[in-house]
Formats: C-alpha cells, structure tokens, sequence
C-alpha cells in the first residue's frame, strides 16, 4: 500500500498471492460492515492489473465489483491497481495534503479462496512528509518509530475492520484494566485540550468496562479511537479494536472550557456520547452480533431484525454511561433522554412499522431519508433505546435483575459471539423469572405505545408536559433562509396536512380574516402578510384560529384554507428528589 498521489487523491495497492487458484477471482466489497447500504466502493478502483513474472494477464470483470484472472497456479500472481480517495466520511478513504485515511473494505481486493487465510499489510510511508505518522489497531509485524510497515491480520475479515489514519495527528494514551488505548485527533485547532478529552474518554471506557466484565478485561489487545476533526460533522463506525469518528472543531473542549462536560456545551457531549457508543459496540455488534452477521456476505445487504438491540440497546447506554463514569449529573442525562423520548414520540411512523421491520429495512430506509420518512418509519436507534429503557425499567421494579445483569449474562451464552432474539428472551426469562414474550411481541414486533410514563415515575423520574415548538405544533419541519419558508417534511394527521400544505412547498404568506370587536379588544379588518419566519404566524394570526396559507408549489400559487391547532406538548424528564448514588441511572 502506498500514496500514488496526494494531488490526485489515490492510493496505491499492490496484492501479491504466493498460491492463486487456476482461475483466481478477486472483488471488492460493495458495504461495510456497520453502515447498511450498498455503496458500490469498486467504483473509485482504477485499471486492475495482473501480472506473473514478466507475463501480463487479462483481468476478465464478471460483475460491478469482481474480476477472474487465468493464471499459473505454481507462481505467484501480483495484482497492481490504483483507488481514488476523497470521501472525507468514516466509511470509506480519503487521502490529501493534510492527511490519507482508509476502511480496506474500500481499497483491499478479496482473494476468493483465500478469505480465512492469514493476511500481511504493508504501508509506506509518503515520500516529503516526515511528519507523518501512522495509527491502527492491526497487530504489527515490523514497523518504524512512526507507525509505517508490515501488520497481520488472521483473515479477510480482520484485514478489513482495522482502519488505517496517516497524517500530523496529535495523539495520547491510556490503559484500561491493563489494556493500552489510544486516542487519535486530525484536524485539531491549538485551542483543543487533548489532556482533558483523553481523561473523558478514559473514564467512558472505564465505565463500559465494568459494565461488561467487572473487574475483568475487555476482549481486545488494544484500542485505537480515530478522531477527524473538521469544520462542521459528526458521524461514527465501529471496528473490532477501533473507531473511525468525525466532529466538528466547535465540539471539542478547549484549554478554558469549564469543568463539567454539559456546561462545555451541547458538542461536546454530543462528541462524547458518541465516543461511548462506538466503544460499547466493540461488544454490542462487533462480537456479540446477530446470527446472520456470523459471516459476512460483502456483495449484498445482509438483513436483520436485530438492529433494535444492536443499535438501540448502544444508543441507550451511550449516553447511561455518561452519567455512570460521572460525567454528566441526572439533569443533563435526563436532557438527553427528553430529546430521545420527543424524537420518538413526534414520529408517526412509530405507528406504522414496528422497530423490528425498521431493522430489516434499513438497507432501504434508515440510510435513504426523504420527506415522507418520519411519517413511514421509526428510527431503530431511537426507538430501540427507547426499548432498552422499558426492559431496564420493568426489570428494576420487578426487582430480580437488571439489563446490565440480562447484558453480561448473553455475553456469557453467546461466548461473545453470534445470537438471535431468541437468546435474548431466554436469558430475560432465566434471570428475571417470566417470560417477556408479549412484551416483545408489542414493544419490538408491534406499534404500541411504549409503556413509559408509568415505567419512569416508578423510578422517581418526573414527566413534566411543557408546550411545544410552533413547527411541532403544526406537524412540519422547515427551513429558513433568505426570507423563504420552506417545507421539508408535513407529519401524517397534522393540521398542515389537513390543509394541504406538502414538502417542497415554498409558505410566502398568511391571510387572516376579519375580527368581530370584542368586550376587551378591537375589531380587526381582513389582512394579509409575508411570512418571513413560522414563529412569526401567530403574531399575524392574532385570535384567528382560521387562516388562508399562501404558498408557491412548482411555481404555481395556492390559496390553503388552514384551521390552527390548539399548542401541544412535548415531554421533560426530571429527577423528583436527589437520585441515591446505588440507584438508575448512576448504577
């Protein structure tokens, strides 16, 4: 592996095969693991080439993504080819003037045959920038004080979940339970703290750490946290020792930031939190994973159903492990499970497809959002944590177990490998004494209403009902800019939908009929406004409760009748006395 060209953005790949097949087929995978959509990587490999000695061989491509070679099966045949990298996501490569970064999902041809065969990567180093370094997860064979060599993988599939970041990083480390962690940070201004995110992320690991094993040790070598950090972004991938993570610069914390992460701001727990979940998949996905993903097929969608426990069950001890490793107090872990609990109940698609078939879909919906999506799905991160949260309260006040108990018990069925929803509800059963098989039917099959409300004021967890936004209200989401008002989405059963008002829809104005003179107000003649700002609609509305939108709709102008909705509500979660340290969610 080598840089061909930073100014053109492509990396070099040499494969060498000591024993090919007579016919040798090679391909490169159209996914990557955690991220479930085809996103057709062969499209960025330049002319394969295929040599043996000086002999040049035909390449014959059979499909999108694979290729045939017939060769001499006693001689080794050399693969030569180039990938171009500019896609500055955690998914696939990029390589410029400041830094390369590859998945080998992206650049590392699959040997058929040969896939549980041991692998050998080398990287050189770029020629002009000695300040480069490399970081990974991979083992090392022979590597130079900067991170350029040979590393090993046992197979296909390790060789491809290591990530690889070249570049002018700042790093530091740390241990947990004995076991070396990295952190890795492109792209920070000097402002960054790195001392202070170190010591975050120790404590976030620490606390997954227990959770899992205790005082036992995690089921890694080492671990490697890739952070890319630019202008604006988030977004993050799990690997088996590694995380591949992208923020934006205002996320980070800073040399003056305040003690308490939430009084860093709404970023900077974002970032961590997402730390955290990517950290608590190196058990939840990466090992124990669901039975179909025992082996993974790189060609086509791999469905599940399980992505609700998977994802959700991560999403919901994200932010739990938080508040556990003392890096945010109940308040601000209760803020953040407000904005998860509104998120769900402002879907309408939570009504419509269970979170089941939200995991079986998500190769054509979770990763292909458009207008109508909160109206036809529900998210499985979302609604999954939501899930998880029902589990760990029902077994919290039934008082035998705990999920954290429920975790460490599958971990300990499945050998922290492969499992199916069926493990999972035999292990609640053992541990908790009952079946929870009409609680699985409705809350993961169904579209019921999660039981919530009677599940936290259980745990001493106020549900406060506080008015909601003017959009919410409305059943809409908009943009704002230049003095437009545009729709993005119109939520099924709103009071936009019944008037008529769609997606696209550009909202220029509001008529609002004359007002009889009332005992304490004057009349009011009929009216009409630009609307600049949906929150400025009530101000023209006035005590009108009946108004005509004006809106422009493929140019073409449209008078809406439009009835106001009375104010709605959305939830706030808050602790009713000062939480018991022993208690949820400190523990």
């Amino acid at each position: 592996m080598r840089v061909a060209s930073l100014a053109g953005h492509r990396f070099g790949v040499r494969i060498v095969i000591a024993r090919p097949a007579a016919t040798q087929r090679v391909s490169l995978p159209a996914w990557i693991p955690g991220s479930y959509l085809i996103r057709e990587f062969a499209r960025h490999l330049q002319p394969l080439h295929a040599t043996q000695g000086a002999a040049e061989l035909t390449c014959r491509q059979i499909d999108k993504a694979s290729w045939d070679i017939d060769c001499d099966p006693r001689r080794a045949l050399t693969l030569n080819y180039e990938v171009y990298a500019f896609d500055a996501s955690v998914r696939t490569a990029w390589l410029g003037d400041a830094r390369g970064f590859f998945n080998g999902t992206s650049l590392l041809l699959r040997v058929h045959g040969q896939e549980a065969e041991a692998h050998e990567l080398t990287v050189r180093a770029p020629a002009g920038r000695r300040d480069w370094r490399l970081a990974t997860s991979m083992t090392p064979v022979t590597v130079d004080a900067r991170g350029f060599g040979r590393y090993r993988a046992d197979g296909y599939d390790e060789l491809v979940d290591h990530p690889v970041e070249m570049g002018a990083f700042w790093q530091g480390d740390f241990r947990v339970a004995g076991v070396p962690h990295r952190l890795v940070v492109s792209g920070a201004p000097a402002s960054f703290d790195g001392a202070r995110l170190l010591r975050d992320t120790q404590q976030i690991c620490e606390a997954a750490v227990r959770l899992w094993h205790g005082a036992g040790k995690p089921p890694f070598k080492r671990y490697v946290f890739l952070l890319n950090v630019i202008d604006d972004g988030y977004g993050g991938l799990e690997h088996r020792a590694s995380t591949a993570l992208i923020c934006g610069r205002r996320d980070l914390p800073r040399h003056d930031s305040p003690a308490s992460a939430a009084a860093v701001g709404d970023g900077y727990v974002t970032l961590l939190g997402l730390i955290s979940h990517e950290y608590f998949h190196a058990w939840n996905v990466k090992r124990l994973r669901p039975a179909e993903f025992t082996r993974y097929d790189y060609q086509s969608e791999n469905h599940t159903r399980l992505l609700w426990f998977f994802e959700g069950f991560t999403s919901y001890y994200d932010d739990l492990l938080l508040r556990r490793a003392g890096l945010l107090d109940d308040a601000a872990y209760l803020k953040l499970l407000t904005k998860t609990v509104n998120q769900v109940l402002q879907a309408p698609g939570r009504q419509v497809q269970s979170v089941a078939q939200a995991s079986f879909d998500a190769w054509l919906r979770y990763y292909r959002p458009d207008e109508n999506t909160p109206n036809s799905t529900i998210s499985y991160y979302t609604k999954g944590a939501l899930v998880a949260l029902c589990f760990d309260m029902t077994l919290r006040q039934e008082g035998r177990t705990t999920l954290d108990e429920v975790m460490r018990a599958l971990w300990q069925r499945c050998q922290g490998g492969p499992m199916t929803e069926g493990d999972f509800a035999d292990t609640l059963a053992e541990l908790a004494g009952r079946r929870f098989d009409r609680e699985i039917a409705d809350w993961v099959h169904g579209t019921v209403e999660l039981p919530l409300k009677p599940l936290l004021l259980a745990q001493g967890i106020q549900v406060l009902e506080e008015p909601s936004q003017l959009a919410q209200t409305m059943g809409l989401r908009v943009s704002e800019g230049d003095g437009l008002v545009t729709l993005k989405m119109v939520l099924d059963g709103s009071a936009a939908a019944q008037a008529g008002l769609a997606a696209g829809d550009e909202w220029l104005g509001v008529e609002v009929p004359a007002t009889p003179r009332t005992q304490n107000a004057d009349a009011t003649e009929a009216s009409a406004w630009r609307l600049t700002r949906l929150d400025d609609l009530p101000l023209y509305a006035g005590p009108s409760r009946q108004v005509t939108a004006l809106v422009a709709r493929d140019r073409r102008l449209l008078r809406l009748p439009l009835a106001l909705p009375e104010k709605s509500t959305t939830w706030r979660l808050a602790a009713r006395e000062p939480a018991d340290a022993s208690a949820w969610p400190a523990r």
